[in-house]
């Protein structure tokens, strides 16, 4: 799995003109299922995004996690993470996962997020969506869990 996690004052996403989900502080993640990924591989980035420590303290410093400081997460899912651009002008997504297997992923993360008592929510699946992420500082990080283990 990939993620692209964004630190955010606020993040949205809207379907067909329609806002369908908001949250204030917190992060925005653009979740990539693929196509070797298993459940180990949603607990994995779960956990890691959880605890991840990219909030700042009373120093200034990055110390803090969401789980610290109470933010919400957005989840969006972005097959696109596992476009492949090397070879000619447009992107391969052989190794992206099925819609279905996809899917599965995607809820097992979000769950497993929730299980540890954050606030999430997310995206529609498979839909056309317009996501609006207000970047604070500007932190990004990218994570794949096929790096982690």
């Amino acid at each position: 799995m990939r993620a692209v996690v964004q630190r955010v004052t606020r993040g949205s996403v809207t379907v067909e003109g329609n806002k369908v989900c908001e949250i204030g502080p917190g992060l925005v993640v653009l979740l990539g299922v693929g196509r070797s990924d298993t459940a180990e591989d949603a607990g994995y980035l779960a956990e890691k995004i959880a605890n991840l420590r990219i909030f700042e303290d009373n120093q200034g410093k990055m110390n803090l996690s969401v789980l610290d400081t109470g933010g919400s997460l957005l989840v969006v899912s972005q097959f696109t993470l596992y476009g492949d651009c090397r070879k000619g002008r447009r992107p391969g997504f052989t190794e992206a996962a099925l819609p279905e297997d996809a899917l599965n992923l995607y809820n097992k993360f979000v769950q497993d997020l929730k299980d540890m008592g954050l606030s999430v929510t997310t995206g529609h699946f498979r839909e056309h969506m317009l996501v609006e992420i207000l970047n604070d500082g500007p932190v990004t990080m990218l994570l794949d869990s096929k790096k982690g283990f």
